[in-house]
């Protein structure tokens, strides 16, 4: 496992990966890319604009996550607000993805980011763990210690374990990388 980012130039992050690490990362980014896919659009004038046409919330959880509603007590506002911003926060998320994937090395090595290119990880990385934490049933600090417990007994779910706990020390490593040009 790589030690994590560190503090790059001019407020950015430095990264040594190796090549397994470089095709898991593509494939986490390339699962957002496939999970935030741009939905049929029927109305020409609706893609247009950038209105979606379902004010619906997704069925599946992993989208649903990615794409939560914005007023979780009023259904027609959530709707309404899906309408006009679902679209956009979709396509701001397949960037994200893309240019995660287009600076990762095939093989691996090194990664600099800049400091625009360090927040685009960084919602990527959330993207990433909020899709597999999802998959996984994580959504509390408690369901990652049974995650932990549960790993130690079934190797299926050790490994997804495991590819979850890097990610979120990548994260981690990464905010700190950040952080350090703030102080």
């Amino acid at each position: 496992m790589t030690t994590g980012f560190h503090a790059a130039p001019h407020g950015g992050a430095r990264i040594e990966i190796d090549r397994d690490e470089a095709r898991l990362l593509r494939s986490m980014a390339e699962l957002v890319l496939r999970i935030v896919e741009e939905p049929e659009q029927q109305d020409g004038l609706a893609a247009l604009v950038g209105i979606s046409e379902s004010a619906a919330r997704p069925k599946d959880p992993v989208l649903s996550r990615l794409l939560p509603d914005a007023y979780t007590d009023d259904p027609a506002s959530a709707g309404d607000f899906r309408r006009y911003t679902e679209n956009g926060l979709r396509r701001h998320k397949r960037e994200n993805a893309q240019r995660v994937v287009a600076a990762i090395p095939a093989e691996g090595g090194a990664v600099t980011l800049d400091a625009d290119d360090a927040q685009t990880w960084l919602k990527l990385l959330t993207d990433v763990r909020l899709s597999l934490g999802t998959r996984m049933g994580v959504e509390t600090e408690e369901d990652v210690y049974a995650m932990r417990a549960a790993a130690s007994r079934d190797d299926s779910l050790a490994a997804a374990a495991h590819i979850y706990e890097w990610l979120t020390h990548l994260q981690e490593t990464l905010v700190q990388a950040v952080w350090q040009h703030r102080e």
